[in-house]
Protein backbone atom coordinates (compact mmCIF):
# COMPACT_ATOMS: atom_id res chain seq x y z
CA UNK A 1 0.00 0.00 0.00
CA UNK A 2 1.74 3.01 -1.39
CA UNK A 3 0.50 6.67 0.48
CA UNK A 4 0.96 9.74 -1.52
CA UNK A 5 2.02 12.61 0.02
CA UNK A 6 -0.10 15.31 0.00
CA UNK A 7 0.64 19.23 1.33
CA UNK A 8 -0.51 18.52 4.82
CA UNK A 9 1.00 15.29 4.98
CA UNK A 10 4.45 17.56 4.39
CA UNK A 11 3.57 19.79 6.55
CA UNK A 12 3.18 17.46 9.50
CA UNK A 13 6.48 15.74 9.00
CA UNK A 14 8.13 18.90 8.35
CA UNK A 15 6.49 20.12 11.89
CA UNK A 16 7.36 16.79 13.51
CA UNK A 17 11.03 17.33 12.54
CA UNK A 18 11.08 20.78 13.58
CA UNK A 19 11.23 22.95 10.54
CA UNK A 20 8.37 24.38 8.18
CA UNK A 21 7.64 24.73 5.01
CA UNK A 22 6.69 27.15 2.77
CA UNK A 23 4.65 25.64 -0.32
CA UNK A 24 2.33 28.23 -1.16
CA UNK A 25 2.17 31.75 -2.91
CA UNK A 26 0.36 32.96 0.07
CA UNK A 27 3.32 31.52 2.81
CA UNK A 28 6.07 33.47 0.48
CA UNK A 29 4.29 37.03 -0.24
CA UNK A 30 2.98 37.25 3.64
CA UNK A 31 6.18 36.15 5.25
CA UNK A 32 8.13 38.82 2.66
CA UNK A 33 5.58 41.47 3.91
CA UNK A 34 5.90 40.55 7.52
CA UNK A 35 9.69 40.59 7.06
CA UNK A 36 9.79 44.26 5.41
CA UNK A 37 7.10 45.41 8.31
CA UNK A 38 10.32 43.46 10.93
CA UNK A 39 12.87 45.45 8.86
CA UNK A 40 11.18 49.16 9.10
CA UNK A 41 10.75 48.86 12.86
CA UNK A 42 13.53 47.41 13.32
CA UNK A 43 14.91 50.61 11.73
CA UNK A 44 12.63 52.74 12.92
CA UNK A 45 13.69 51.57 16.53
CA UNK A 46 17.40 52.14 16.02
CA UNK A 47 17.30 55.83 14.39
CA UNK A 48 18.30 59.02 15.71
CA UNK A 49 14.17 60.35 16.41
CA UNK A 50 12.06 59.61 18.74
CA UNK A 51 9.90 57.13 16.76
CA UNK A 52 6.67 58.02 15.63
CA UNK A 53 4.78 55.15 15.74
CA UNK A 54 4.27 52.70 18.41
CA UNK A 55 4.47 48.48 17.97
CA UNK A 56 0.51 48.62 18.10
CA UNK A 57 0.76 50.45 14.58
CA UNK A 58 2.39 47.32 13.39
CA UNK A 59 -0.07 44.57 14.66
CA UNK A 60 -3.11 45.22 12.35
CA UNK A 61 -0.79 44.47 9.06
CA UNK A 62 0.85 41.36 11.47
CA UNK A 63 -2.68 40.21 11.89
CA UNK A 64 -3.60 40.59 8.18
CA UNK A 65 -0.66 38.50 7.03
CA UNK A 66 -1.74 36.02 9.37
CA UNK A 67 -5.15 35.81 7.99
CA UNK A 68 -4.01 35.80 4.23
CA UNK A 69 -1.70 33.68 4.65
CA UNK A 70 -4.67 31.52 6.07
CA UNK A 71 -7.15 32.20 3.57
CA UNK A 72 -4.90 31.47 0.44
CA UNK A 73 -4.27 28.27 1.83
CA UNK A 74 -7.66 27.40 2.31
CA UNK A 75 -8.14 27.84 -1.58
CA UNK A 76 -9.79 31.36 -0.81
CA UNK A 77 -7.13 33.21 -3.35
CA UNK A 78 -9.18 36.43 -4.25
CA UNK A 79 -10.19 37.60 -0.75
CA UNK A 80 -6.32 36.50 0.06
CA UNK A 81 -5.23 39.31 -2.38
CA UNK A 82 -7.78 41.82 -1.28
CA UNK A 83 -6.57 41.18 1.89
CA UNK A 84 -2.97 41.05 1.00
CA UNK A 85 -3.86 45.03 -0.52
CA UNK A 86 -5.38 46.26 2.49
CA UNK A 87 -2.57 45.31 4.53
CA UNK A 88 0.04 47.12 1.83
CA UNK A 89 -2.46 50.28 1.98
CA UNK A 90 -2.11 50.56 5.38
CA UNK A 91 1.50 49.94 5.54
CA UNK A 92 2.27 52.94 3.06
CA UNK A 93 -0.88 55.10 4.68
CA UNK A 94 -0.50 54.36 8.43
CA UNK A 95 3.28 53.39 8.36
CA UNK A 96 4.47 55.50 5.77
CA UNK A 97 7.53 53.75 5.34
CA UNK A 98 8.96 56.10 2.75
CA UNK A 99 7.80 59.18 4.24
CA UNK A 100 4.05 58.79 2.78
CA UNK A 101 2.92 59.66 -0.67
CA UNK A 102 2.94 62.53 -1.97
CA UNK A 103 -0.36 63.83 -3.51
Amino acid sequence: MHLRSTPGHRRAEAADEGGTELETIYDWMTVAIFGGLVVLFLHRSVGDQEPTDSILHYMPPAIGCAIANYVGNQGMGPLSALIVVVVLAYIVLVLKPFGGIKL
